[in-house]
């Protein structure tokens, strides 16, 4: 199966949040074949039943599933660098430093493997201590440029940007865009992205000049009762992505 995104007009492609195998079915079909379906490790007991469960979802969506940590944890990095080895998805979510481990175990460079990276309320400085160990330590504090550098040395493809809480750290993320583009990055933005504030995020991404953007759309589309992501959102979502792209 195809281990690369499909990319709306080779520029964006959506990231939502799968309540089960036939939601993951409705979604990638709402959103013409443009998104990224997440599973989350977290929601496993073993490496075993995530992989066998993965490649169901993969098999239904034409591989275009994406491998999470949930919520960002980075206790998970192991596990998800493990299912992505077995299941070859096409996008897998790490923490800073789980990106190398994946990339690594995947054998291949054309899944998508981001590294998290977070808002220090300083433009241009990011944090990127997202790992198991350095997470619990002092901020590793650097200059996004460094950061960006530092995911390439390690095979990383994107930046995710979490949490971005929306719009309040907007400022932070121009930066973050703007060095995207400068040093032809991709560039993931996530949390509190919404259907009111969509356009606004990924305008500014646009208008920087990155390449490619995977806006992550999560908790605010999906339904409270059936923990499912509703598919008329996500149909909502790819007409503003078209709107936007032209």
């Amino acid at each position: 199966m195809k281990l690369t995104p499909n990319f709306y007009r080779d520029r964006v492609c959506l990231n939502v949040l799968a309540g089960s195998k036939e939601n993951a079915r409705d979604i990638w079909q709402a959103a013409e074949g443009h998104v990224l379906v997440g599973v989350l490790s977290k929601n496993y007991d073993s490496v075993t039943r995530a992989v066998d469960d993965m490649r169901d979802y993969a098999a239904l969506i034409d591989n275009a599933l994406s491998v999470g940590l949930g919520a960002g944890d980075p206790n998970q990095s192991a596990m998800v660098s493990a299912i992505a080895a077995a299941v070859q998805p096409q996008h897998v979510n790490q923490v800073f430093t789980g990106v190398a481990t994946s990339r690594a175990l995947l054998g291949q460079d054309q899944t998508v493997v981001n590294g998290l990276i977070s808002p220090t309320g300083t433009p241009g400085q990011v944090k990127i201590s997202t790992g198991p160990r350095s997470s619990q330590a002092p901020d590793g504090v650097v200059p996004i440029e460094t950061a960006i550098a530092l995911l390439k040395d390690m095979g990383g493809s994107s930046v995710k940007y979490f949490p971005m809480g929306g719009l309040q750290a907007i400022d932070e993320f121009k930066a973050v865009a703007q060095a995207c583009a400068q040093q032809d990055f991709w560039l993931e933005p996530t949390g509190g992205i919404d259907l009111q504030n969509y356009e606004a995020i990924l305008t500014i991404a646009l208008e920087a000049g990155v390449s490619k953007i995977i806006p992550h759309i999560y908790s605010s589309i999906i339904d409270k009762e059936t923990g499912c992501t509703r598919a008329d959102d996500v149909s909502k979502l790819l007409t503003m992505t078209k709107k936007l792209t032209g």
